[in-house]
């Protein structure tokens, strides 16, 4: 139910915009996230949009990155600027709710990104 598209190689500096295109019911009633996992480490937390807008960051990427939503185009985006190479990694995106007293949760497939000159 979960897309993501948009990794790739890009050089320390650069930038790079990640997509998750979501099949879900009702796509404006969920919480959306990006979590990352790099080799050797455990997944973490990246950034989170919740179904009314607000937003939350890591401390690593705060200040770096943004995470936005279209409701209209059921996609949540990751604009990642000023990339490092501590930032390599898989990244997932994730879909939440509580609907109806029951927890919801998707995960995409994952989307490389490579940050090395």
């Amino acid at each position: 139910q979960l897309q993501a598209s948009g990794g790739g190689l890009v050089q320390p500096g650069g930038s790079l915009r990640l997509s998750c295109a979501a099949s879900v019911s009702i796509f404006s009633s969920w919480d959306m996230g990006w979590y990352r996992q790099a080799p050797g480490k455990q997944r973490e937390l990246v950034a989170t949009i919740s179904n009314g807008g607000s937003t939350n960051y890591v401390d690593s990427v705060r200040g770096r990155f943004t995470i936005s939503r279209d409701n209209a185009k059921t996609t949540v985006y990751l604009q990642m600027n000023s990339l490092k190479p501590q930032d390599t990694a898989v990244y997932y995106c994730n879909a939440n709710r509580i609907w109806y007293g029951l927890k919801n949760d998707y995960w995409g497939q994952g989307t490389q990104v490579t940050v090395s000159s």
